[in-house]
């Protein structure tokens, strides 16, 4: 099956990084299994993470792009493999002729905190900078008129369940903890934690985290190749490229440097 989603063809006229084609056949081959089994993709991914050190080196060529670094005022402490690292988000407008080439619309740059996390980093053997992970976009369903975010969160993570189910069995690959970030309001109601119940009933409780989404909207995410290689996310009108206490799971348990392990 081809497959309907695009990445940059131009990557390399701005960031030469020597594991970028593994990291885009990766996710092609993802892209096109996952597709496959009827998981509607975002035309473009939704982020890379990339770490370098110094940031510089990927900031300035993001720039020339197009992408607005801090756009969301803010920055995400990264605690990766015991180790400090800061992940400075950049997002770039869907009408830029970036955008149009395929280019990721969010961007994590993260970066060491200091020698020992610089030193860890280098050891992971890709280069510096490399792409730690590419995350497609799922296209989120339809939301009625009138329908409360209560309601529309009841039809979202039954959704992604069935996803993360399809996708583990296309890939032949355990799927990552699903993390669900949804709207403050939504986790404060009353009857939220039976519903929250119902939804889980048949995932252990390791295989899923919810949270309140910082700023709203609601971002619920998973790896799906061992290592954190390749991540997917939905996003419904989110006003931040991240959550804080998502990204300290997803920094601290669901990935490392060491990308073997």
């Amino acid at each position: 099956m081809k497959t309907t989603v695009l990445l940059p063809n131009n990557f390399t006229d701005y960031l030469p990084i020597d594991n970028a084609e593994q990291r885009f056949s990766e996710a092609r081959m993802v892209a096109e299994k996952i597709q496959a089994v009827g998981v509607p993709l975002m035309r473009n991914s939704d982020h890379a993470a990339i770490f370098c050190d110094p940031p510089r080196l990927v900031s300035g060529p993001l720039k020339a792009i197009g992408y607005v670094k801090g756009w969301d005022m803010r920055c995400y402490p990264s605690p990766v493999d015991e180790c400090d690292y800061i992940n400075i988000p950049a997002r770039l407008d869907r009408q830029t002729e970036a955008w149009q080439r395929g280019w990721f619309e969010h961007v994590a740059i993260v970066h060491p905190v200091d020698q020992e996390a610089h030193d860890n980093m280098m050891r992971q053997g890709y280069g510096n900078p490399c792409i730690h992970h590419l995350t497609w976009g799922i296209v989120p369903p339809e939301r009625q008129t009138e329908e409360s975010d209560l309601a529309y969160a009841n039809r979202l993570i039954p959704f992604m369940i069935d996803i993360r189910q399809r996708i583990g069995a296309s890939i032949s690959d355990d799927p990552g903890t699903l993390i669900a970030a949804l709207p403050p309001h939504v986790v404060a109601d009353p009857i939220f934690d039976q519903v929250c119940n119902q939804w889980f009933a048949n995932l252990p409780s390791d295989d899923y985290q919810v949270e309140s989404m910082q700023g709203g909207g609601f971002l619920i995410q998973f790896f799906v190749l061992t290592g954190g290689r390749i991540e997917v996310a939905l996003r419904s009108n989110t006003q931040q490229t991240f959550n804080p206490k998502s990204v300290h799971k997803i920094s601290e348990d669901e990935i490392s440097t060491n990308q073997n392990e």
